[in-house]
């Protein structure tokens, strides 16, 4: 069976919210084989431009992986072809070299285009467009549209040409804790059809939904509990009118940032009738945490102080920090910690950590804690009992 095929098969025989996790390190990827290998169910890894890219941009910081060496050791994993790997985020200016000033929207939906064709030759299954770097108007949906059928148009046919088979996930707005009204995902899926009737392509799979949702720090704004157990009566009706549309429509609800939630609102994303959901960086925090909390248990006091250091010094909490924080360095190093994983420095550290604790595997270790923490949206998600 295809692998989109499952997904589908498990929504039909299940009301459950499918979970895609981000790739934040190997011992990320290698939990996840162990859940689809262990309890036969479907999962996206959805992989960002910055963490896993093309060969000829120089790869990404997961792992040092390229798209296609990532791609590889995912298929040597996954015995029971379970594992789906999405793009996470393609479109213009969505990688860190992409941002620099001298990329016009001409090169930068160029590289777009040959990421994606790396994609698609590494047998990704679905395509996350994202158009909404670089507009200065967030609600400008026919700037977007445009650079999405754009796109659209070259991932099809480069999949026809090369005989392969993807899905599309659309994004028609910035992740900034806003929500969609009713009226603006109405008009975006009316155009969408028209352009997919007029060239007969497929409609997308997923459509990405701002539901209010932002990561900051190691919390999440929630501005999605407000909605659904509050007072903004107005809002929740349009994310129900949202998604039941889109039921109509045979396209699937997709929620970014779903990181940090608490259980109970968790919980109830099935029963709201949310497709499906995406959490990264809190699985990258909980391989930090176990990583430091390893180091206190063995007082390995000198390698904690280093890997704190190293952490804080990659500048790579910034991005995540509240405006006027007063979070200090222990907490951006926590927030950071990932994305050191795959450096030299840290890789020296760890091996010395092993060294000192032979009693203990150290990736075995810490992919099991990042499983735990999988399980608990699996099954909150009704996706295993």
């Amino acid at each position: 069976m295809d692998s989109i095929d499952k997904l589908s098969k498990i929504l039909s025989q299940q009301r459950c919210t499918l979970l895609g996790i981000g790739p934040m390190s190997k011992n990320c990827v290698d939990a996840v084989a162990d859940i689809t290998n262990s309890f036969n169910i479907p999962l996206m890894l959805i992989a960002s431009k910055r963490q896993i890219e093309a060969k000829r941009f120089g790869g990404g910081y997961v792992n040092n992986w390229t798209t296609e060496s990532f791609s590889e050791y995912v298929k040597d994993i996954d015995k029971k072809n379970n594992i789906i790997l999405c793009r996470d985020h393609g479109g213009p200016w969505q990688n860190s070299k992409g941002k620099s000033k001298e990329y016009g929207y001409n090169k930068a939906i160029e590289d777009a285009k040959k990421s994606y064709e790396a994609d698609i030759c590494s047998d990704f299954k679905i395509i996350h467009i994202d158009p909404s770097e670089g507009i200065s108007k967030i609600n400008d949906l026919d700037i977007m549209l445009e650079r999405i059928f754009d796109l659209y148009d070259f991932c099809f046919n480069k999949t026809t040409e090369m005989e392969k088979k993807i899905s599309f996930e659309i994004s028609i707005g910035k992740e900034d804790g806003g929500i969609h009204t009713f009226e603006e995902v109405e008009y975006a899926v009316s155009r969408m059809e028209e352009f997919c009737m007029e060239n007969n392509f497929p409609l997308p799979l997923f459509l990405v939904v701002r539901t209010g949702n932002e990561v900051r720090e190691t919390q999440n704004t929630d501005n999605f509990s407000k909605i659904i157990n509050g007072n903004e009566s107005t809002k929740k009706k349009d994310m129900l009118k949202i998604i039941d549309m889109c039921n109509k429509k045979g396209i699937m609800i997709k929620e970014h940032n779903t990181d940090y939630l608490p259980d109970s609102i968790l919980a109830q994303h099935p029963d709201i009738g949310i497709h499906a959901c995406n959490v990264a960086p809190e699985f990258g925090v909980t391989e930090t945490r176990a990583f430091l909390s390893l180091l206190k248990k063995e007082h390995m006091d000198r390698e904690y102080d280093k890997f704190l250091e190293l952490a804080f010094l990659s500048n790579k909490w910034k991005k995540w920090m509240y405006p006027n924080t007063n979070a200090g360095i222990f907490e951006k190093a926590v927030i950071s910690g990932h994305y050191i994983f795959s450096t030299t420095e840290f890789i020296e550290l760890k091996n010395v950590v092993q060294e000192k604790i032979s009693t203990t595997n150290v990736d075995e270790y810490l992919t099991n804690v990042v499983k735990d923490s999988m399980l608990r949206y699996l099954r909150l998600f009704k996706m295993i009992n």
